[in-house]
């Protein structure tokens, strides 16, 4: 299950999404932490190196996402980080587990940590319409550019 947060700025930066795993995978990883803790500090000696996959998942949990913004992509994982401006995008494919990559004008194929198929609106609405929505939950009223909230004349 993953997790994302569509948050509304000024107008002048449009909307940001942020797709990425849950926060509270960290008690499934502080759960692994207890139960390996026996096992690494027990009589066998040099187990330590246990302790490898609880950190190693939570340096997953807090580096692997995606951002979209108004100027493009922006795709971390645990040992890289690439910017992708919507001008590079060529479109959007969708693998057989309902995951998402980004086509490059060179066809190459850049997958989008945590990214979904039911995503597809709402980085339709980030990019303002330079992605379409093939999901057809989105009226074309949804998507202008740096559409600010109804504010109330004071």
């Amino acid at each position: 299950m993953h997790h994302f947060r569509v948050a509304e700025k000024q107008q002048d930066e449009g909307r940001k999404a942020v797709f990425r795993i849950p926060r509270t995978s960290f008690m499934a990883i502080a759960l692994l932490t207890v139960c390996v803790t026996p096992i690494a500090l027990g009589e066998i000696p040099y187990l330590q190196w246990l302790y490898i996959f609880p950190i190693a998942l939570a340096v997953f949990v807090v580096r692997h996402r995606t951002v979209a913004t108004r100027s493009g992509l922006a795709v971390r994982t645990v040992f890289g980080h690439r910017d992708i401006p919507w001008s590079a995008l060529k479109g959007l494919a969708i693998t057989k587990r309902a995951r998402v990559q980004a086509v490059l004008q060179d066809d190459t194929k850049v997958p989008l940590p945590t990214v979904r198929t039911r995503h597809l609106p709402v980085l339709s609405l980030v990019s303002e319409g330079l992605v379409a929505d093939p999901s057809g939950v989105l009226e074309t009223g949804d998507i202008k550019p740096g559409t600010p909230e109804a504010s109330t004349p004071e």
